[in-house]
């Protein structure tokens, strides 16, 4: 699954380790999770979905696979 984490992360003025903070996460969870390493709980999606305040559709991007979009 892609993600826009960082995207609208950096139009909230946020960094790594304040959002991490805000989500009760560590900086290197929301760095995994940018960086497509690591996909977040679906609670986790949601909380970041409202700190961001953006629909969690517009964050997140399901593809098939890693590398194959359908």
């Amino acid at each position: 699954m892609e993600n826009k984490i960082r995207v609208y992360r950096e139009k909230n003025s946020l960094s790594q380790g304040k959002l991490a903070e805000l989500c009760n996460v560590t900086r290197q969870t929301i760095n995994a999770i940018e960086n497509n390493k690591y996909d977040p709980s679906l609670e986790l999606a949601f909380t970041l979905s409202y700190i961001l305040s953006t629909p969690i559709e517009e964050l997140f991007i399901f593809t098939y696979g890693r590398n194959e979009k359908k």
